[in-house]
């Protein structure tokens, strides 16, 4: 029997086929794209998947032995774009069980920019299978119990416990106990300050130090491979730990994103009854660009948000009564009926009701508000981000002012050049101290270099006319000519760094999960404020004091 697990499982109940206890039977990274994440890794980005660990349950199963209970098994696919099912791990087979609780794990590669189809076959393994493994069972022979199906993103995986065997909570990501190279400066207000020495510890060899109370002498390079100790050492002063969690685990403990569209209705865009206009709707159902980029990264996002309430905006039209607007409800009316769904407006809100409970509910009705605009809206201009970017900051910030957990993310999409690029700057710094990111497609042939600025991926914050600095960056910009000729997706390219600057966000707050275990160590809440003579080292909270004969404290 390959790789047989033997025990008392409830009862009796025994594990056939299994791999050791706690692991996946398929070590399976199917689910991203190795291409695309070494594209990224090599130019110093964060990873574009998170691997995490899947266990499996059934209830209430149907019995099809004679003699004894069904014997399950559990095989997870993902649902490609074709429709076609892609195998990502299987189980162990669990003996005479309708409630089955199996041992093995899967890995799944967790992508948060793509939305992953998940689908679970239970099958009963005949009793003549039970000597070979469980990758070699054929289930054209094995008879088949049921199937179940959802979305990563949705309910059943934010409820999925990562709990290792013995009752510890295992961390999505490590950090890598490598040396960090500390070095000590002769402060001089001209900018050329001298080194003094340097050293290298790990931070398991800082947090000794400070047990110990003891210091480490710093060393002075030589260009001739020799190095001088010097008599004057660091001292850890106070050591300081602190947990960095995870996008998912802020998630999976109830954060929220709430998504918001605005749309250029400027004049730029063509005549929408015109083919070549970008705002055309092909009557056989092709998508034009900004029917794309709805599509795609809400139907990504809107299985983070409870409601399915989003708000959704056109900028630069005449509206209903003729008055140029940069800021109009696609609706247009306070209560819009179509068949078979309810469309209420609330504060330039989308609220969607309906009697099934569609997953894509809520796109569908960003969809429908935008063709219904595109009868009764004229297209003018000029095209101005300030105006939307405010009414998104605003809603940000009187949820955060309420407590409420969630995280606006405003999708702009655009074909042209900005006429208000100061004021736009000035609302997106203003925005950088709220919870709230903002994602631009521009679509059509204009200059985007202004949008290059905006996303500041340079590495230069956003300066407000006033000289105020962005406290982070919130933009994240790709055009649709470069998705269109290349292997990666609109959603792909715009939602790779929300992760990122969601964390940033969190932790310059110092937000935790709801529910947290951190929550009930107020020690790590609040750390003592730094005096002169001392260095916070910001990856994990190690606060240090240099003491020697030629330095002054």
């Amino acid at each position: 029997m390959g790789g047989c697990l033997s025990g008392d499982l409830k009862g009796g109940e025994q594990a056939i086929g299994g791999g050791v206890h706690g692991r996946s039977t398929m070590n399976n990274d199917t689910g991203h794209n190795e291409a695309i994440h070494h594209f990224y890794r090599v130019r110093g980005h964060s990873p574009l998947f998170t691997q995490i660990e899947l266990s499996l349950s059934a209830s209430n199963l149907r019995d099809l032995d004679i003699t004894s209970k069904s014997d399950p098994m559990a095989v997870l696919y993902v649902k490609k774009m074709n429709g076609t099912l892609e195998e990502l791990g299987r189980t162990e087979v669990i003996l005479n069980s309708l409630n089955p609780a199996w041992i093995d794990k899967i890995h799944v590669a967790y992508q948060f920019e793509i939305v992953q189809n998940l689908v679970f076959y239970v099958y009963d393994v005949d009793t003549k299978y039970h000597n070979i493994t469980v990758k070699a069972l054929n289930f054209n022979e094995q008879d088949f119990l049921g199937e179940t199906s959802c979305v990563l993103s949705e309910d059943p995986f934010l409820r999925i416990s990562r709990q290792t065997e013995d009752g510890n909570h295992v961390p999505i990501c490590k950090t890598e106990d490598d040396p960090l190279l500390i070095e000590c400066f002769d402060f001089n207000s001209n900018g050329n300050h001298v080194l003094i020495g340097q050293l290298h510890r790990s931070v398991s060899e800082l947090e000794k130090l400070h047990k110990d109370r003891s210091g480490a002498n710093l060393i002075f390079p030589s260009h001739h491979g020799q190095e001088k100790v010097l008599k004057g050492q660091l001292f850890v002063d106070q050591f300081i730990e602190k947990e960095h969690f995870s996008f998912l685990d802020y998630i999976s403990s109830g954060f929220e994103l709430n998504f918001m569209v605005a749309i250029d209705f400027t004049a730029s865009n063509g005549t929408p009854r015109n083919q070549d206009s970008l705002h055309y709707i092909d009557p056989s159902g092709r998508l034009n660009s900004y029917q794309q980029a709805i599509m795609e990264v809400g139907e990504v996002i809107q299985f983070y948000d409870s409601d399915r309430r989003f708000p959704a905006w056109g900028f630069g039209g005449r509206t209903y009564d003729g008055t140029l607007s940069h800021c109009f409800n696609l609706n247009g009316t306070n209560a819009y009926e179509v068949r078979e769904t309810l469309f209420v407006v609330y504060t330039m809100a989308i609220q969607l009701e309906s009697c099934t409970s569609s997953s894509k509910t809520g796109v569908q009705g960003i969809m429908a508000a935008y063709a219904s605009a595109l009868h009764n809206v004229t297209l003018a201009g000029p095209t101005l981000f300030s105006h939307v970017i405010s009414m998104a900051a605003q809603m940000a910030s009187q949820a955060a002012s309420n407590g409420i957990t969630k995280y606006f993310v405003l999708l702009i999409i655009t074909d042209g050049v900005l006429t208000d690029i100061q004021e736009t700057m000035d609302a997106l710094v203003r925005a950088s101290d709220l919870p709230l990111s903002i994602l631009i497609v521009g679509v059509g042939n204009a200059d985007f270099k202004q949008m290059e600025v905006l996303d500041a991926d340079d590495g230069h914050r956003l300066e407000s006319s006033i000289g105020r600095i962005a406290t982070r960056d919130i933009v994240q910009f790709v055009p649709m000519q470069e998705v269109h000729s290349g292997q990666i997706s609109v959603v792909q390219a715009l939602l790779e760094e929300l992760p990122g600057q969601f964390l940033t966000y969190m932790r310059s707050r110092n937000i935790k999960p709801l529910h947290g275990p951190e929550q009930s160590n107020p020690e790590c809440c609040h750390p003592p404020i730094l005096g002169k003579g001392v260095v916070e080292l910001p990856f994990d909270g190690v606060k240090m004091s240099l003491l020697g004969p030629s330095l002054t404290c």
